[in-house]
């Protein structure tokens, strides 16, 4: 098979959005994100703040989308934008840190929350060390579900669009129950009123016990280095952009998707953080164990048995998470690999119209990105190369609503140039105030972005296709 077929509507677009958005994140972060902060009122800024960054990303992401409705998405619209230097720094970026990342890290949280029921899974239960790499149970079974999964979709797309719908409406369903549950229960008490009588006086909680009163600068720069897990949370709202050439009038359906997916999301995740409040006081969140919040909320709701239900509903949430990922990602390399920018066997389709051997090819990286650090190491890769291409990416609509004046734009981005602009700024700014406050992981971020222009040169694709 030589193309892509048209087969997904614009409900399975809307959930290929919120389900590659929905993941682990929501369920573990806030006990990271209030340690770094203190107060539930800042907590919840940094959870809205992030949301509305997501909806202006995607109401300006959507020009793009309809006026370069094929497979591809981020990849094809930089190259169009800025040319092919620029558009693959941002593929080799995807491949080796955000995309593959993010299956590596969603992967590792569902081995987490399989260890509730399976205690052998614990990340504590190291199998095998070789030298400065502890090789653990988790990580072991992290691996067997993404080869599993990208077997899976392997498979065909039609397969894939039905995994993806019933797994993305099994976790919105569970995030609901929590919600509807959880706040039944939580405002019947008074602990939601005194969790925010601390009003919003930040403090941070030190990996030894001590407390940092945080103001000024200092408390922005909190914020920037809590939103990490938001941002982290609400990212993959755009991945419904690489499968584009699989989508019914994308035109219509990609940039309604995106709003649609990401408006919904938002809402989901700042109810989930305000139910936390209500069942959870602030210590509680701040120490659950591995920092399971959405078990230690459960369990307040039905008792001890409610954490196994809650941990079998995560895992389906991350489950079908990563699946999102491993269905998207291929579908770039196949763009790149058209370009003359990667592997020629990228291009190829196999008899189920599927790029195969991208896809086994993402697998084999996305495995040893699972033994290359933590949870929380990996969020710190991922969220700032990703913040950065989308600041890029965007800039992009600037760029060719001046060069290219008369191009077809089906959708037009809303407020421009006042909303594109805005979320510019500020994930800029995200991104300074992460390299200053998380120096290590941020600055890996970026070397590994500029390692890409040195591959570029040195292995000559400057020179190859158009």
């Amino acid at each position: 098979m030589s193309q892509f077929h048209r087969s997904l509507r614009l409900l399975d677009a809307v959930m290929l959005v919120a389900g590659s958005m929905i993941g682990s994140g929501i369920f573990i972060v806030s006990a990271g994100m209030l340690r770094g902060l203190g107060s539930p009122a800042w907590l919840l800024t940094a959870w809205v703040v992030a949301g509305v960054l997501t909806v202006l990303a995607a109401l300006s992401y959507g020009e793009l989308a309809a006026m370069m409705p094929e497979a591809g998405g981020q990849f094809v619209y930089l190259r169009r934008a800025y040319g092919k230097l620029t558009s693959f720094m941002y593929g080799w970026t995807a491949f080796t840190v955000i995309t593959s990342g993010i299956i590596a890290a969603v992967a590792v949280a569902f081995a987490k929350f399989s260890a509730v029921f399976f205690p052998v899974l614990s990340p504590d239960n190291i199998l095998l060390i070789l030298g400065p790499v502890h090789v653990s149970a988790a990580q072991v079974y992290a691996v067997c579900a993404i080869l599993l999964l990208t077997w899976f979709n392997t498979r065909g797309v039609e397969h894939s669009k039905t995994f993806t719908t019933v797994f993305t409406l099994a976790k919105v369903a569970a995030v609901l129950a929590l919600v509807v549950g959880g706040l039944a229960v939580g405002l019947g008490t008074d602990l939601l009123s005194t969790n925010f009588s601390r009003g919003w006086e930040a403090v941070r909680t030190g990996s030894d016990g001590a407390l940092t009163p945080l103001t000024g600068m200092a408390l922005l720069s909190a914020l920037g280095v809590a939103m990490v897990g938001s941002l982290f949370s609400s990212d993959g709202w755009n991945s419904v952009t690489f499968i584009a050439g699989e989508i019914r009038e994308p035109q219509r359906n990609i940039p309604l998707s995106l709003f649609l997916g990401t408006f919904m999301v938002t809402a989901l995740y700042v109810l989930a953080n305000i139910t936390y409040l209500s069942l959870l006081p602030v210590e509680g969140i701040q120490g659950a164990a591995f920092d399971r919040v959405g078990t230690a909320a459960a369990e307040v709701i039905m008792g001890p048995a409610a954490v196994g239900v809650m941990a079998a509903l995560i895992m389906v949430s991350t489950f079908g998470c990563i699946n999102g990922y491993v269905l998207v990602g291929p579908r770039m390399y196949y763009a790149m690999a058209r370009e003359g920018v990667f592997f020629k066997k990228a291009a190829t389709l196999n008899a189920r119209g599927v790029p195969a051997w991208a896809t086994w090819l993402q697998c084999a990286w996305a495995c040893l990105l699972c033994f290359s650090g933590t949870y929380n190491d990996l969020l710190d890769y991922t969220t700032f190369a990703s913040l950065l291409f989308y600041v890029v990416t965007i800039g992009g609509v600037f760029i060719l609503r001046k060069r290219e004046p008369d191009t077809p734009r089906p959708y037009r981005a809303f407020g421009y140039p006042l909303v594109p602009a805005i979320y510019m700024l500020c994930a800029l700014a995200f991104c300074v105030n992460l390299l200053v406050m998380q120096p290590l992981f941020a600055g890996l971020g970026l070397g590994i972005v500029a390692l890409g222009a040195v591959v570029y040169f040195a292995t000559g694709m400057q020179r190859s296709g158009s």
